[in-house]
């Protein structure tokens, strides 16, 4: 029963189904079977390792680009009337360049081009046994190229940008988690001639894990301070596009948004249309272009700002301890309070009671020529020690303390003083005499 339904598999007869292509194979040797096994094992395996993530960017900073230039030559074979082609390229493309810069539009020679020109980029081309039209890009080395055009090669470019492109497709937002055509075109974006200067990753690595959608919609700038640290960026900017396919087949509709910051600020939108799911990848890279010049544009107004609440805290400082005073540090503090340095006189006086402290001050305080009195050592019962700036001489202090009632002892700027002990008058009787 299975041989006798073979034939009419899906029901359609074997006659009627469509053939598939027929190639024909040669039989290859042994060790040639081997090494072609082996190869195709490392293929297999550098392509389980190397994942489907991402694209690595082109590098185009050190470069100027001119693009869309047309050309239509004819010639004896095909590589020829495409080198003829390539070489009117570079006249047409340096003469837009040398306008655009203010070099006056010159020709040089086509050695000289050979050297300044850094890579030709083929957008479109038809290449026929004997005619060669094409649509290229010039790209050439901005050091040379400003050295013979007289003008100075610095760009006036922003602060770096870390680019997260965001793709919604059948509901579906991805980032870097999968490899998207949006990220690709972002890829392949050559930014030479913009002032955006753009940190596009890979897609490998981490990024999946850091830069996904969901860290699109987090405002936290804790966590945006670090991503943006282990790209070396200042801000992030979050091109987004959602493509709409009406049917199968069909039209497809992207609706772009040129997004910035960890807010995801919308700064504009727009809409583009393809007719078919094959012009998908000119309408991405279309989209590139005119989010650029909308950032761009953003910069130039003001609108496009660094958020410097993602800049890293300032370090903060160190923690004085300030040492206990010494003697020296306390001549110096009351020499600054007095405005001025005076003799310094160490006091010692008795401290029966804590009024003693500031009775002995007042009474010190309130003696011409000192200018300030201190208890620096307090002994309560005991002997307390006292600092005295006075201007004069301590033997002048000394009279001055004995006419006030204090006894003083000692001499030089180490005085000890003590109260006199009032004595009775000889005509008055003492409380416990009596009277006759």
């Amino acid at each position: 029963m299975i041989g006798a339904a073979s034939h009419i598999a899906l029901g359609f007869p074997r006659l009627l189904r469509q053939k598939a292509r027929v190639t024909r194979i040669k039989a290859l040797p042994a060790a040639l079977a081997g090494a072609a096994l082996l190869l195709s094992g490392g293929t297999v395996l550098a392509q389980i390792e190397g994942g489907s993530r991402g694209a690595a960017p082109v590098d185009s900073g050190s470069a100027y680009e001119v693009s869309g230039v047309t050309v239509d030559v004819a010639g004896k074979t095909a590589d020829a009337a495409r080198y003829s082609g390539w070489r009117l390229a570079q006249r047409k493309a340096w003469v837009q360049l040398s306008n655009r810069l203010g070099g006056g539009g010159g020709l040089v020679s086509d050695g000289t081009l050979d050297s300044l020109v850094s890579g030709i980029v083929v957008e479109n081309e038809q290449i026929g046994p004997q005619r060669y039209i094409a649509k290229l890009g010039v790209l050439f080395d901005r050091g040379r190229a400003g050295s013979i055009l007289g003008i100075s090669t610095y760009a006036d470019r922003s602060q770096p940008m870390l680019v997260i492109p965001v793709q919604y497709s059948g509901g579906v937002g991805q980032a870097f988690e999968q490899s998207t055509q949006w990220q690709q075109a972002w890829a392949r974006y050559r930014t030479g001639n913009s002032s955006i200067d753009y940190v596009r990753p890979s897609g490998s690595g981490p990024d999946a894990l850091l830069l996904n959608v969901g860290q699109t919609q987090r405002p936290g700038r804790g966590w945006w301070r670090t991503i943006l640290d282990q790209y070396g960026a200042s801000d992030v900017l979050t091109p987004v596009v959602k493509l709409y396919r009406q049917w199968p087949g069909g039209p497809v509709i992207g609706v772009f948004e040129a997004r910035h910051g960890p807010d995801n600020e919308l700064i504009r939108s727009f809409t583009l249309r393809v007719g078919t799911p094959d012009g998908i990848a000119q309408l991405l890279d279309t989209g590139v272009k005119r989010i650029d010049d909308l950032y761009q544009q953003a910069r130039r107004n003001g609108s496009l700002r660094v958020d410097y609440s993602l800049s890293p805290p300032p370090p903060p400082e160190a923690a004085t301890i300030d040492d206990l005073p010494t003697d020296e540090t306390a001549d110096a503090n009351t020499a600054a309070l007095t405005g001025g340095e005076g003799i310094s006189v160490i006091v010692q006086f008795d401290t029966p009671a804590a009024t003693a402290v500031s009775s002995t001050e007042a009474a010190l305080r309130a003696i011409p020529g000192v200018r300030s009195a201190a208890t620096t050592s307090l002994a309560l019962g005991g002997v307390s020690l006292m600092r005295v700036a006075y201007d004069g001489d301590p033997a002048a202090l000394k009279t001055a303390l004995e006419a006030r009632g204090y006894q003083v002892f000692g001499s030089g700027q180490t005085i000890r003083i003590r109260r006199v002990a009032q004595l009775l008058p000889p005509d008055l009787p003492a409380d416990n005499a009596t009277t006759g």
